[in-house]
């Protein structure tokens, strides 16, 4: 059953369905993640990291919704299903329990790294198929971008 019709044809819509179903995924996770990580930071620069996951977390939930609604106005059905996420979610997490701040600015910065990366394949994959959700994309990835600058910002320099 289609409650929306797509505007795009049918390789286009395809394409674009995986960038957003993919990307929503990210979101989802990186805010659930971050959540955790806010709740089990301990440390010296707990408190200042403590309220930088709430910029994340606020960041990635708002753009999931986003995300979610653009794949819903092109007639792709979003899935942000808990079972979906914890099965398709792969981006680097916190370990269980205390985490230290220093784990804590590693682990997020990896994790947003690595989003920015998928989102910068999904970029060029929807070049043609859809410009207005690669715009979109654009978008998320800046603000991506800058929160793992952000972070990485925190461990310098890095004692090896």
């Amino acid at each position: 059953m289609t409650v929306v019709k797509s505007p795009l044809p049918e390789p286009a819509r395809q394409i674009t369905f995986d960038a957003l179903q993919g990307t929503l995924v990210d979101l989802l996770g990186l805010s659930l993640i971050g959540k955790q990580a806010h709740w089990n930071i301990v440390g010296p620069r707990f408190r200042s990291i403590h309220l930088q996951l709430d910029e994340v977390v606020t960041a990635a939930r708002a753009y999931a919704d986003t995300v979610a609604e653009r794949a819903a106005a092109l007639g792709l059905p979003p899935d942000g299903r808990p079972e979906t996420i914890a099965s398709a979610f792969t981006l680097p997490s916190p370990k269980d329990g205390w985490v230290r701040d220093e784990d804590v600015v590693q682990v997020i910065a990896e994790s947003l790294g690595a989003a920015v990366t998928r989102l910068r394949k999904r970029i060029a994959a929807t070049e043609e198929a859809d410009p207005v959700t690669q715009d979109l994309l654009i978008g998320i990835t800046a603000d991506l971008e800058k929160q793992r600058w952000m972070f990485e910002a925190e461990n310098w320099p890095r004692e090896s």
